[in-house]
């Protein structure tokens, strides 16, 4: 299975190297680790004391950010690495402020993670959530350097837990410790005889915890909503534009601030040819009087967060794909949350669900149905917004949990 692994990564790396002369993305991958070993000896002394966070993407990030920012809180003259697989969340926060070198993950494999470690020589090393890469682990226990999994989440169809996953549950037996979300997780580490973890919880309460209290005002945003029950689209997809659409047509007292997960290769445009002069773009409302416009689509990044304060209702992308987009950036706000119905897989998400402060739909009839309930119902849904600000102020704590425990002492 080793070899077998090894073999895996360079075919790996050789496919994303084809798709790299067609798909953006995929040179962005290529292109972001070349020089990269030479640019990190040039940023890294040999007397720096590092510790190395490893985020696979952007939502990762979001989870590791609150504790790189504990760390440089408590602990200013460590010096952060911090890296991404992805360029998703690379080229997202590349200038990340707290951190003092961002950069990607070179591929995993033995030579790299050498030489990466040798250069960078971590005192700690985190990996937020998931991210099980067998070669980096495996230096990392050679070298005695403690490795710890934040925010980790296991599920019972994962390869840890088949009868034929024993080669993957060696690497989970490489890290020193695992501070987990939730109970479930635990159990499931236990069948394997893996007890080398703490429940804390899940970091990203404690980064949009501090999202709210940071929240800004946004002039062109109080313009455009003029006092209106406003929805907020986060990282929508076309599924749920197209529910919004229809929804809206009926709803002319609606005003939608649309934020979509791709604003490249054309979405915007789209987007705005969908809508139509209902719509006008984050980036020309300016000064201009747009209270006569019903839809304002968002075509940057970076100002989701601050949007949710306005919402009256959320609708959160992702749940007719893949699955769900953040749902705690509302939730901190205080809102009912709709989204599609691939949610399962989110612990924070099903609570929420549970709690009746987040709705999932399968289709526009009960769209339609949930978005009429919280309209003409302000009290239900006053309430609810409450319930779910509740369940977030209810689990922020994990950071600190984690920072204390791991820089306290050298062991768990």
């Amino acid at each position: 299975m080793h070899l077998i692994y090894q073999v895996g990564i360079h075919i790996l790396y050789l496919l994303v190297l084809i798709a790299s002369m067609f798909k953006p993305k995929a040179r962005l991958w290529i292109n972001g680790r070349r020089g990269l070993f030479a640019a990190l000896k040039k940023r890294i002394l040999p007397s720096d004391e590092v510790v190395w966070v490893h985020c696979a993407s952007l939502g990762e990030f979001e989870q590791g950010r609150p504790l790189i920012t504990e760390i440089k809180n408590r602990y200013p003259n460590k010096k952060i690495v911090l890296t991404f697989f992805s360029p998703s969340g690379y080229e997202v926060q590349k200038n990340f402020a707290l951190a003092d070198v961002v950069c990607y993950l070179p591929l995993d494999t033995k030579f790299n993670a050498r030489r990466f470690l040798k250069i960078t020589h971590p005192e700690k090393a985190f990996f937020i959530k998931y991210e099980y890469w067998y070669n980096y682990l495996s230096v990392l226990k050679k070298r005695n350097i403690p490795a710890y999994f934040v925010s980790a989440i296991f599920r019972p169809d994962q390869l840890f837990f088949k009868k034929y996953g024993s080669w993957y549950r060696n690497m989970l037996c490489k890290a020193d410790h695992f501070f987990l979300q939730n109970e479930n997780s635990a159990d499931l580490l236990k069948t394997i005889n893996i007890n080398n973890y703490t429940i804390v919880g899940d970091t990203r309460f404690d980064r949009v915890a501090n999202v709210l209290l940071n929240a800004k005002p946004l002039e062109i945003v109080e313009r455009f909503v003029n006092g209106n029950p406003v929805v907020v689209g986060g990282s929508t997809w076309k599924a749920e534009e197209a529910l919004l659409k229809q929804f809206l047509v009926k709803h002319p007292e609606v005003k939608l601030i649309l934020v979509p997960h791709e604003v490249e290769n054309g979405s915007v445009d789209r987007i705005m040819q969908q809508f139509g002069n209902l719509a006008v773009r984050y980036s020309q409302a300016g000064n201009a009087d747009n209270r006569n416009k019903q839809v304002l689509v968002v075509d940057c990044y970076g100002v989701l967060t601050s949007l949710y304060q306005y919402a009256t209702i959320a609708v959160v992308g992702g749940g007719f794909g893949a699955g769900i987009h953040n749902v705690l950036e509302p939730a901190t706000f205080g809102m009912p949350i709709i989204f599609g119905p691939n949610f399962e897989k989110f612990k924070e998400a099903t609570d929420l669900v549970e709690k009746n402060c987040a709705f999932p739909v399968n289709n526009i009839e009960e769209f339609n149905t949930v978005m009429n309930h919280l309209l003409i119902n302000p009290q239900t849904t006053q309430k609810i917004a409450q319930m779910s600000a509740g369940y977030v102020k209810d689990n922020v704590g994990a950071t600190n949990k984690i920072i204390d425990a791991v820089f306290s002492t050298d062991q768990c």
